[in-house]
């Protein structure tokens, strides 16, 4: 029997060998003879491509009278702001986000005011949502100018609208919620938007209704320099226990038309990064005031940039200062997610000025628009401009040399 297996298996190992050689003897004559492997190769893996959004931002939205005057329409007796932001909705309907500082009250009509307490019709908001704008910060120092049933009633209309808004709430437990901080997707990127004031311009709220607004100083009716860590830094730590891909503050600071920030505002700035901010919008000076990233390591230990503008300026209002209380910007933030690590960073910063038209000598409807720079002035030189005459052509040149002074040409791609 054993010699009979030892028979057996010498006879398969020759028969084997047969084949082997009889395959190889084929390859070698028909040289498209494919042999299947005994093994398979695993697939390779790509990584997920990155996420790619656009954030784009505006300064103060502001109604003072004869911006009021020019949004009446008499045939109707109803207020369209919409002409205003013509030149503006293009860019922003081209955002994944688009946030601004709504800094006046709607108080309910039939009578509005203009400076210095703020009442403005429904149709600011109506017209700021149909430029693109998706959220607005609603603390700043005229928060308070139709007392706390302003406050309540802008957000209701905001609400109605469909607009989101961090800074103000109706009540304690509205603010309790997220710690008075609003989650935004933009883009498949999530953000986590704070919002302060640095006062009320001198208004006070009542300690039971302290909810109402977010105030980063705590003398805020006097001397504004007594920072709120207290508060601020708990907003902080709620906001990155979120963990959300990026955290923005939107703040109301700094000193009136002043081209430049002051020290309390870099003070702040520099805690808010170290707090987990990667991006602060400022605004309040109603002029423009520079943008830079900072290079800086966290409370935690973590090594970041973060990026910083400290005044947007006005967007739209009825100030006269030339050219520097009407000359704004809309920022774009190009934001990149690494699907892979889950990291977020700014990749590309970019402005395109913007200049607020005053022509009273043109029909109502058309006397107030926030105009692009590069296209006014192209347009005039063409001579196909409608609003644009000899004087506006020669002060927008102006707005646009102030602008690229103050926040430098590089950023302003059109002008390239």
């Amino acid at each position: 029997m054993k010699r009979m297996t030892a028979l057996v298996l010498i006879l398969l190992l020759l028969l084997t060998g047969c084949a082997a050689q009889s395959q190889l003897e084929e390859m070698e004559n028909n040289p498209y003879v494919t042999v299947e492997s005994d093994t398979t190769t695993e697939k390779e893996t790509t990584d997920p491509p990155p996420i790619k959004a656009h954030l784009m931002a505006g300064g103060d939205i502001m109604s003072h009278i004869p911006q009021l005057n020019d949004a009446y329409v008499a045939s109707t007796g109803k207020y369209d702001y919409n002409h205003m932001f013509t030149d503006a909705a293009k860019q922003l309907k081209k955002a994944d986000y688009a946030v601004a500082n709504l800094e006046t009250v709607l108080g309910g009509g039939p009578k509005y005011s203009g400076f210095p307490c703020f009442s403005s019709p429904d149709a600011l908001a109506e017209a700021a949502k149909n430029a693109g704008f998706d959220l607005l910060a609603t603390a700043n120092n005229h928060t308070r100018d139709q007392g706390v049933d302003g406050i309540f009633r802008t957000l209701d209309v905001l609400d109605e609208l469909g607009l989101a808004h961090v800074g103000t709430y109706r009540s304690q437990e509205e603010r309790d919620l997220n710690s008075g901080i609003y989650v935004a997707d933009i883009g498949g990127i999530s953000a986590a938007f704070l919002c302060y004031t640095y006062g009320l311009n001198g208004f006070s709220l009542k300690e039971d209704q302290r909810f109402a607004v977010n105030i980063f100083n705590k003398d805020y009716t006097t001397t504004l320099s007594d920072f709120d860590y207290e508060t601020v830094d708990a907003d902080m730590a709620a906001a990155r226990a979120l963990g959300t891909d990026l955290i923005a503050v939107m703040i109301h600071w700094g000193v009136e038309y002043q081209n430049a920030p002051n020290d309390y505002q870099r003070k702040i700035a520099d805690h808010l990064f170290k707090e987990g901010a990667d991006i602060i919008l400022g605004g309040h000076p109603h002029v423009l005031q520079p943008y830079e990233t900072v290079k800086f390591t966290d409370n935690r230990g973590n090594e970041k940039k973060g990026f910083v503008i400290y005044s947007f300026g006005n967007f739209i209002s009825n100030q006269q200062q030339e050219p520097a209380t009407k000359t704004t910007i809309i920022l774009d933030l190009e934001l990149t997610k690494n699907q892979k690590t889950g990291k977020t960073k700014i990749t590309d910063i970019r402005y395109t000025p913007y200049y607020m038209l005053h022509r009273d000598d043109l029909p109502a409807g058309s006397r107030r628009m926030l105009v692009n720079m590069h296209t006014a002035i192209k347009e005039y030189e063409n001579g196909t401009s409608k609003f644009v005459g000899p004087n506006s052509y020669q002060r927008i040149k102006t707005a646009l040399a102030h602008c690229h002074k103050i926040l430098g040409e590089e950023g302003d791609k059109a002008s390239k």
